[in-house]
């Protein structure tokens, strides 16, 4: 019977028209989990930041390799990224900071040897550490293709060339709402430069999702995008029901859960439920991410998540879109002190894991299905554990967890996981007044305290 009742629901649905209709199979549309040691109640988690009108849409001017310019709206891959605070991704070709490492001291990479999938010994080498490349791209002034190269101009000057055929999203190519018309979808291999403007008032733009996400280990409040990627209501959800397939756009749908058999339960506005499988690309077993004012962005896996409560729809012209393009500024640099398992203490300009050196790059590690992508200008402080618990493990058998401490004073528990792993490739500190960096390797760092951040004009990262 309750088959039979979500079979009648479904057909009901489409006939009400909550099925979507697009042309070209396309939507037309105009990071044990971190444990909260003071857990927020969901009523208290604060809301998204309302914004004007569209200032969080990516916006800016496409000029091609055969010299044609497009300015308009932006998104990445044409259903993907598609506002100020999404990341852009890339690898780095060099690491300029692994020169100032003494050569006695660069992190090594172990490589097996093996015999019929039997490791016989293990060859160490010095470590390239290739880093990848991760910015808002409200922080970004231009992306320029140069051959297999990606050149990355920050604002405040900062450049990095990125490998083009290494997980970089330029090669996912751009779709632009020139001079707010029709979209126009740009292949990679046509574009030259991308510079990003202030975003305009542009009117007729879907609302940007928001709710709040349920998981095994507390809960997330903000702008959300499903399966990573679904972020707008006139986005859509695909999948099967009985044997309807079905495509609902966002907007119609009040809230998403994980079914006991593993399922997806789909809640629309009108109070109506219904069990979606066997669904595709936008089913969420990608995870989703949620921009938590608290945190920055956290990635919910499909494993840890229960269930998102989306808000209600609002007036388009009302909708929260997110910060926008002038308020990124130029990246600032990281100062603190790092305190040795020693008892040293050493104090300066910071270089995180020889990679991240300004307040916008993020901590990345996880814990219980949960990855956390901190912005280094949030924490105060990262205590690591005691040398002599490493071999007793942490929650479900992992290593044990790091306390990382924000500027409000919550403390979020992280296992030993990316940025805090022991493959962390150690610390560079620029004392003042010394003309070359100490050197830190990651397993003689005890504590880590972050200075704040100067507001205004500044020094900014090279």
């Amino acid at each position: 019977m309750a088959r039979a009742a979500v079979a009648g629901a479904v057909v009901v649905a489409a006939v009400a028209g909550y099925l979507a209709r697009e042309r070209g199979g396309r939507p037309a549309e105009g990071s044990p989990a971190a444990q909260v040691v003071s857990p927020t109640p969901t009523g208290e988690i604060p809301a998204p930041r309302a914004a004007d009108d569209s200032q969080g849409f990516l916006y800016g001017r496409i000029t091609t390799v055969d010299g044609a310019t497009f300015e308009g709206r932006l998104r990445w891959g044409g259903g993907e990224e598609a506002f100020w605070d999404d990341s852009f991704n890339g690898i780095k070709l060099d690491n300029p900071w692994l020169a100032q490492v003494p050569a006695s001291e660069r992190p090594l990479e172990s490589d097996p040897i093996e015999l019929f999938g039997v490791v016989l010994a293990r060859r160490e080498r010095p470590s390239e550490v290739t880093r990848p490349f991760v910015s808002p791209f409200g922080a970004i002034e231009r992306i320029a293709a140069r051959g297999d190269e990606v050149r990355v101009t920050l604002k405040g000057g900062g450049v990095f060339d990125l490998d083009r055929f290494e997980a970089s999203d330029f090669d996912d190519g751009l779709r632009v709402w020139d001079g707010g018309g029709p979209a126009i979808d740009l292949d990679s291999l046509r574009i030259r430069q991308i510079d990003f403007l202030a975003t305009p008032a542009l009117g007729g733009l879907a609302c940007r999702l928001s709710g709040v996400v349920r998981t095994k280990r507390g809960d997330f409040r903000g702008f959300v995008a499903w399966n990573r990627d679904v972020a707008l209501g006139s986005d859509e959800l695909s999948g099967r029901s009985g044997s309807e397939r079905l495509r609902l756009r966002f907007a119609e749908i009040r809230a998403l859960a994980r079914g006991e058999r593993g399922d997806l339960i789909v809640t629309l506005r009108d109070g109506r439920a219904l069990a979606l499988s066997e669904s595709s690309e936008g089913d969420g077993r990608r995870g989703l991410y949620v921009h938590d004012v608290r945190y920055g962005r956290v990635l919910v896996s499909w494993e840890a998540f229960e269930r998102v409560d989306f808000d209600a729809p609002a007036d388009p012209a009302e909708c929260a879109s997110g910060p926008a393009y002038d308020e990124f500024g130029s990246q600032r640099p990281l100062r603190g002190t790092v305190t040795t398992r020693d008892g040293a203490r050493i104090s300066g300009r910071l270089i995180y894991d020889l990679d991240e050196s300004s307040g916008t790059d993020t901590l990345d590690a996880a814990a219980a299905g949960v990855e956390y992508a901190l912005p280094f200008e949030r924490l105060a402080a990262i205590v690591l554990p005691a040398a002599t618990e490493g071999g007793e493990g942490g929650e479900g058998g992992e290593e044990p967890s790091a306390r990382v401490i924000l500027r409000d004073g919550t403390e979020v528990a992280l296992s030993a996981t990316g940025d805090l792993a022991a493959a962390n490739a150690g610390l560079l500190v620029y004392v003042d007044g010394r003309e070359s960096p100490a050197y830190v390797p990651w397993a003689n760092v005890a504590r880590l305290d972050f200075e704040p951040l100067a507001v205004g004009p500044g020094s900014e990262v090279p």
